[in-house]
């Protein structure tokens, strides 16, 4: 099928220039963004991603796009999957502030393009082998109004995954400017120990994840602990288990971090929890 994109509510070919070159989504990465995960034609936690993305246009004083709400993006997500024929797949919200001007905008009007590209799960699978990880060492994700939103500016994990590439490495770990390891070059991060969780704070300047939020209710309501606190190399080198969540691929374990090798139980049974809240075949 002929890949499509919606913008503005406009549902056009994908393989065709669908925005302007003056887009300030692209001059300047004046924008927010959510990754919505499909699952058998549903968009999941789209309630959270919603409240997110709200909260992200508050910060960056951009107006909701015209036409745009809860329920017109669940029917532009339907529409879009069955447009481009992809039952399970990853979603793309993009809002950007719609305006002439430079760094100064003339006004703050939003606009929005709305993606899809395929998964090859019919569900959330927790990865086959762990991965392996290390500390990002060249550049400190500043901690402020901005950290904890998906903003268009992502220059910082770029850096960290090219850095990871050139090093054989699956993923690698951010620090703030404080020097707390905080999350990855892909998604939040948890470690357990003794059958405890524990995950960095929102005010160490992690991002509020989908999945990050979904992975703490569901253990709270399964009786597993978890505690929001700062996280240091050490803590690490101390876990049972290190495992990243983002909302596309949900959990993902690490098999060893340096020189240190992890188990992946409980990252497993969250996996088998999620499964069964957002349905699919695991």
């Amino acid at each position: 099928m002929t890949p499509h994109v919606i913008i503005n509510g406009e549902l056009r070919e994908a393989d065709k220039p669908v925005i302007t070159l003056d887009n300030r989504a692209y001059h300047y990465g004046d924008g927010v963004f959510e990754t919505i995960r499909v699952v058998n034609g549903t968009p999941c936690f789209l309630d959270a991603h919603w409240a997110r993305i709200t909260e992200g246009m508050k910060v960056l004083r951009i107006q909701p796009p015209q036409g745009l709400d809860r329920q017109s993006l669940e029917r532009h997500l339907v529409q879009l999957v069955a447009r481009c024929g992809l039952p399970n797949g990853r979603a793309r919200l993009t809002v950007f502030r719609d305006s002439p001007g430079y760094y100064r905008p003339q006004h703050h009007a939003g606009g929005y393009t709305i993606e899809l590209k395929p998964i090859p799960f019919d569900t959330y699978t927790l990865n086959e082998h762990g991965l392996t990880v290390d500390i990002y060492p060249e550049m400190r994700k500043a901690v402020n109004m901005l950290a904890m939103h998906k903003t268009l500016g992502c220059q910082l994990y770029v850096m960290a995954s090219l850095w990871c590439m050139d090093r054989s490495l699956d993923d690698c770990l951010l620090q703030n400017d404080r020097g707390n390891i905080i999350e990855s070059s892909s998604g939040n991060l948890f470690i357990v120990s003794n059958g405890v969780l524990y995950t960095p704070s929102l005010t160490d300047g992690c991002l509020a994840g989908i999945m990050r939020m979904q992975v703490i209710n569901l253990a709270l309501e399964n009786g597993i602990k978890v505690y929001e606190c700062s996280l240091n190399p050490q803590n690490l080198l101390a876990a049972d288990e290190l495992f990243f969540t983002n909302a596309s691929r949900g959990l993902q374990w690490v098999g060893s971090y340096r020189t240190k090798r992890y188990t992946h139980r409980m990252a497993q049974h969250l996996v088998n929890l999620l499964v069964s809240k957002v349905g699919g075949r695991p």
